[in-house]
């Protein structure tokens, strides 16, 4: 209904012909994707991409895909905005480091209760009072493979991260 409305002239600009100072015509391509009320949307995309590479871009899409293409071009000119050299890339490299940081951590976490766990089955089940002493804990060999196991998946996950 919005629409129809517009095309019949009643309704202002969108906001990338009210920024470029043109008609905005009945068949603008913008209009669905930039509204008036939200003019910082297109400022920004247009001070990253410019008006014309936008333009190019969506008359190249289907239509189903433009909305996508439009909310992906806003995220990446934002974050151009914050950042000119990597943009969102530099956001994800973050987030990705930040992953991999959270799961050495849990790795280490995995392998102390894993230990603490062994540490309580010896104690429990070779001495009936309840005694443990250090003769009876699993040989560091085995207590060395559960940890390792877990940190080599650990960091061949946060490799493979890296590797796309």
């Amino acid at each position: 209904m919005k629409e129809s409305s517009r095309k019949q002239g009643s309704v202002s600009p969108c906001a990338a012909c009210k920024l470029l100072r043109r008609r905005c015509a009945p068949d603008c391509v913008f209009a669905p994707y930039f509204p008036a009320d939200q003019p910082h949307k297109f400022a920004t995309v247009h001070k990253v991409f410019g008006a014309s590479n936008v333009n190019k871009m969506l008359q190249e899409l289907p239509e189903l895909q433009r909305g996508d293409a439009v909310s992906s071009m806003v995220y990446e000119a934002n974050a151009r905005v914050r950042d000119p050299v990597y943009g969102c890339v530099g956001a994800i490299s973050s987030l990705q480091q930040q992953i991999g940081s959270l799961q050495t951590q849990l790795a280490r976490a995995q392998a102390e209760v894993l230990h603490m766990r062994m540490r309580r089955l010896a104690s429990t089940s070779d001495h009936p009072a309840g005694t443990g002493s250090p003769q009876n804990f699993p040989p560091a060999s085995q207590t060395k493979s559960f940890y390792y196991m877990d940190t080599v998946d650990q960091a061949n996950m946060t490799d493979s991260l890296w590797s796309y």
